[in-house]
């Protein structure tokens, strides 16, 4: 394949069809996104959390501050980019201020929002006076994609712009199935799914709608194997994590740097979902059954067991001692691929491995 796609995300067209992925909490801050952004790809900002490391944020006004900063991270992120630069924002279903992070990140100018972790069934009621945001729903199967476009259609009259197909086969952090059982399903691999789902959202959508492959995406060869598939588009998170321009602590990418297959393991997440982590002390204590949690920082999942069953842990806790750099007390979200970092990189020397051109 010598021509490459075009990514046309509603009026939105970065000059390469890659995602940089979303990643929480502040591992895809707008230090990364920005960058990513100015390389000519989508830049995107993962929008849990944020609130955590911004200066409005005084212990007690989570909610609020979480809405402040996304609209500083976009503002940042844009500074950095530059003219043209397509910046997105990750919002995940699962969170119970859900229609806040959306209404931040419209009124801070996003381009593209990213939702997942859960079905965005009401996006569109949320972005009703932003039309220029482009839309795009992560789903695992044809079903939940025709599922959001029938709902979307009848209630709103409004229709995707594109779909991130994200396999649990080999993806980070929450996993998009239920079941542990269904992570190595191949029913959800990413050649199994991408040709049916861009087959329906030619049909259904038209030609121009974008199906976007995720999870395990490491270089060029894996990106032009999901073009093969029917993918206009794909979304590589793990390795830029670990980048000079990441905004994650020093600590956090060493973590990457070190990992090895049996450090990657698959947890059942405070969320109710499996995940994908790296075995830190604190998620080795977890998984054989004996774990103490740091205080439940806000009430922010809507399914939280740590919450109401008090078991678990704050996972928004551990996710934010990670982004610290804290290797006994964090949560490391990965993608299986973290086993093939071996250094930091730098953004662009990552973006000209996909695109040599």
């Amino acid at each position: 394949m010598n021509e490459l796609p075009v990514l046309k995300i509603g009026k939105h067209q970065p000059r390469y069809p890659l995602i940089q992925g979303g990643m929480g909490v502040s591992i895809s801050g707008p230090l990364l996104a920005g960058a990513a952004a100015r390389c000519g790809i989508v830049g995107t900002i993962a929008s849990v959390g944020l609130a955590c490391n911004h200066p409005a944020y005084n212990g007690k006004n989570y909610f609020e501050a979480n809405q402040t900063a996304v609209k500083d991270g976009i503002m940042k992120a844009r500074e950095i980019a530059g003219h043209g630069g397509v910046i997105a924002v990750n919002c995940m279903v699962a969170l119970t201020d859900y229609d806040r992070h959306i209404h931040a990140a419209c009124e801070g100018g996003v381009d593209v929002i990213i939702s997942g972790a859960g079905l965005p069934l009401r996006l569109p009621e949320y972005t009703k006076d932003f039309p220029d945001v482009a839309l795009v729903p992560i789903v695992s199967s044809v079903k939940a994609a025709e599922l959001i476009t029938r709902r979307w259609q009848k209630t709103y009259g409004r229709v995707p712009d594109g779909f991130v197909m994200e396999t649990p086969k080999y993806a980070g952090g929450h996993l998009g199935v239920t079941k542990m059982e269904q992570v190595d399903d191949d029913v959800f691999s990413l050649e199994a799914v991408v040709p049916v789902l861009a087959e329906y959202v030619a049909r259904e959508l038209g030609p121009d709608v974008p199906v976007i492959a995720a999870g395990g995406i490491w270089d060029r060869e894996d990106m032009l194997r999901a073009f093969a598939l029917g993918a206009k588009g794909v979304q590589v998170g793990t390795r830029f994590a670990c980048t000079y321009e990441g905004d994650a602590a020093e600590r956090f990418k060493q973590a990457y740097i070190d990992a090895t297959e049996d450090d990657v393991v698959i947890i059942q997440s405070p969320a109710g979902l499996p995940g994908r982590a790296l075995k830190s002390p604190f998620i080795k204590q977890y998984i054989e059954g004996h774990v103490e949690s740091k205080p439940c920082i806000a009430n922010c999942l809507t399914h939280c067991r740590y919450r109401n069953e008090k078991e678990t842990f704050c996972i928004a806790q551990a996710l934010i001692d990670a982004y610290h750099g804290n290797w006994e007390e964090g949560l490391f979200f990965c993608g299986s691929n973290v086993t093939r970092i071996t250094k930091k990189e730098h953004v662009e020397d990552i973006v000209r491995t996909f695109f040599p051109e």
